[in-house]
């Protein structure tokens, strides 16, 4: 997307309050493909917003003041004029496809030409969603995740969340995807493992946090997930696992139904995790020096099914330390 890619470097300063008893802290800002991420001066991740999500609170005045969505205490003051203008053309690219760089239009001339041939061969339907799927540009895929992570909220419950236990969240997204456009979010309920929507965002288990004494395990699925997400098209296997007008009203108008974005939202959280490939995953644990044996016996206690996994070994950095790991344990309880 072109005004995204004209600021994806930019990077500015800021005063950043977790909530309205936190106290105020100077932070580095820096915008990334579909996230917003807050780091403290000395390089520490501090927490990573979705920009789909990212709310202006005083349009107009100086310094702007932004939060991570509407119902939230949490704010981000930024006074550097760059940054304030990057960000709104940004979150008004987001909200405006049409001035997006016309990718709406031409889905709609393609949609009335599609939706007039569909009905010619049985087989179009599922070249007509590959393809639908292939237009839509990065800072819209990420759009539609936020809306379908949204809808996930009716059958997980809103996302865990304290301050010390984002703190730590934060900590271990950085400890493994930093410089990569990664969010992970931990939910309560339902979802058993791990899945993850367009844009970056990685869904866990609360039990992935709760339910192993090492960090090692959490970051495996985390791991995997990124994975899936790398090695397929999101927004795709979304649609094709939608009926299949998802895909005519998403190339005709732009967005998706209410009513699909529910569909997607219920399918993400009880479908099985795909296949991937044991040597894929492990070649991303090594790369990100995370001890991939803790992870196979998650999946399979005896080890029968996991062996590439559990045989593998190493010296590892501890992926949180011992305060962070308890903090992140404690997230959905605080």
């Amino acid at each position: 997307m072109t005004v995204l890619a004209e600021y994806q470097r930019l990077e500015a300063e800021g005063v950043w309050r977790a909530s309205d008893q936190a106290q105020r802290r100077d932070v580095i800002v820096s915008i990334g493909k579909a996230t917003l991420t807050i780091t403290a001066p000395n390089g520490t991740a501090l927490t990573h917003w979705s920009l789909p999500a990212v709310v202006r609170r005083n349009a107009g005045e100086s310094p702007a003041i932004y939060g991570p969505g509407r119902d939230t205490a949490e704010t981000l003051e930024i006074s550097d004029d760059e940054m304030v203008q990057a960000i709104d053309r940004v979150l008004d690219a987001i909200r405006s496809p049409n001035r997006s760089g016309g990718w709406v239009g031409r889905m709609l001339r393609l949609g009335v030409l599609a939706a007039a041939i569909a009905g010619l061969a049985f087989w179009l339907p599922g070249a007509i969603t590959a393809y639908t799927a292939s237009l839509v540009p990065d800072v819209a895929q990420a759009q539609i995740g936020a809306q379908i992570l949204t809808e996930t909220q009716r059958l997980t419950g809103a996302p865990c969340s304290s301050p010390a236990g984002d703190r730590a969240l934060a900590t271990l997204t950085d400890r493994l995807f930093s410089g990569e456009d990664v969010r992970l979010v931990i939910v309560p309920s339902t979802l058993k493992t791990s899945a993850h929507v367009p844009g970056g965002t990685i869904l866990l288990s609360h039990t992935l946090v709760e339910d192993y004494e090492t960090p090692d395990v959490v970051a495996g699925f985390a791991i995997a997930e990124h994975v899936r997400a790398e090695s397929g098209n999101s927004l795709g296997a979304l649609l094709e696992a939608s009926p299949f007008r998802a895909s005519l009203a998403l190339l005709s108008t732009g967005k998706l139904r209410d009513v699909d974005l529910r569909r997607m939202a219920e399918w993400l959280v009880i479908k099985p995790p795909a296949t991937v490939s044991e040597t894929h995953i492990l070649d991303a644990m090594v790369t990100r020096g995370v001890a991939s044996a803790p992870y196979g016996y998650a999946i399979d206690i005896s080890g029968e099914t996991t062996p590439t996994l559990i045989s593998s070994s190493g010296a590892f950095e501890p992926v949180l330390n011992d305060n962070d790991w308890i903090a992140l344990q404690l997230i959905c309880g605080e």
